[in-house]
């Protein structure tokens, strides 16, 4: 059984701070965005959690074997480094989506995302030592079949975005509604998926969805761990094994 622990990372009051006193300039709000982005990375990476950018003034990680101290202490270094604020939430489940819930509701009831008055509110609980096991996470790592032959080498850039946008959209929407599970792009054609307890079955039914739905076809690699970056470099050997036997998903557990 899987106990992921998800951390909502929210700006606070983001949307107005944007607009005060007047319109701010996007390419500035742009760069805030991907320079946060990039430290909440390593702030988290450094404590062996991911962190996925979402819509970059909400933030998701997978935050496994980081304490409430360890939160705080990422807090102070953005309040330290930035004009803005952030407010953070953990919880934790047998699925992602359940986590990922629990914590989206415990940064609502403290106010507001655009409440001028909520300013770094840390909630939630963590895992106890005694309680994590060598198979809280499991990190499914997607990437699309010879994207590089079917699109990137032969389609316009923007084309090529189109398809694997629609690939992972479609994937998005049924991981979550039919696994329980939180997908996420991360660059080039590849998708990294938070899942609940899957097998096999269960990741051969999304890429026969995704190539159904919207012809794209996928691979999958999929690994365990006491951490997201453990589970995670379990996936991507997983998926090398893929690459090398042609087989649709691998199992690294």
């Amino acid at each position: 059984m899987t106990n992921t622990q998800v951390t909502h990372v929210q700006i606070d009051n983001y949307g107005p701070w944007t607009v005060t006193p007047e319109p701010r300039r996007e390419v500035d709000l742009q760069t805030l965005q991907s320079r946060l982005y990039a430290d909440l990375s390593q702030l988290f990476g450094n404590r062996n959690g991911y962190v996925f950018f979402t819509r970059f003034d909400n933030m998701i990680a997978v935050s496994n074997g980081l304490d409430v101290d360890d939160h705080a202490m990422i807090q102070e270094s953005v309040g330290n480094r930035y004009p803005v604020t952030m407010s953070m939430a953990v919880a934790t489940g047998t699925t992602p989506v359940q986590a990922l819930g629990d914590a989206t509701g415990e940064l609502q009831d403290a106010g507001s995302a655009q409440d001028e008055t909520r300013r770094e509110i840390l909630r939630g609980r963590t895992i106890d030592e005694e309680f994590r096991t060598d198979a809280d996470v499991q990190i499914a790592h997607f990437d699309v079949n010879d994207a590089t032959g079917k699109y990137t080498d032969e389609l316009n850039e923007f084309d090529t975005f189109i398809h694997i946008e629609q690939g992972y959209a479609e994937l998005m929407r049924y991981m979550r509604t039919a696994h329980g599970s939180l997908s996420f792009f991360v660059g080039g054609d590849n998708v990294i998926a938070v899942c609940p307890d899957l097998d096999a079955e269960d990741y051969l039914d999304a890429i026969d969805h995704v190539n159904e739905a919207v012809d794209v076809e996928l691979k999958v690699g999929v690994g365990r761990g006491r951490t997201a970056q453990t589970a995670g470099m379990a996936a991507k050997h997983a998926l090398e094994e893929c690459r090398a036997t042609g087989a649709d998903v691998e199992l690294d557990f």
